[in-house]
């Protein structure tokens, strides 16, 4: 994310995922920090980040390191 548009879209994405408890998009360290219930699966979270157009580079869930 390098403009104020690009964490808007990610944060609209997010505000419109049933599920999702809470997000703290960072524009500053260019991450995305999402809490969702138990049956929002991390795969759904970054399908729906990577249909902004955004390139992810690293993932987390749980303590995790996951795929991208």
């Amino acid at each position: 994310m390098t403009c104020g548009g690009c964490s808007g879209a990610v944060e609209r994405v997010l505000k419109k995922l049933d599920g999702v408890k809470s997000y703290d998009v960072s524009l500053d360290t260019q991450t995305a920090d999402v809490v969702t219930e138990a049956s929002v699966g991390y795969d759904t979270v970054l399908e729906k980040i990577k249909k902004t157009g955004k390139t992810v580079t690293s993932g987390i869930a749980d303590g995790e390191t996951m795929s991208v």
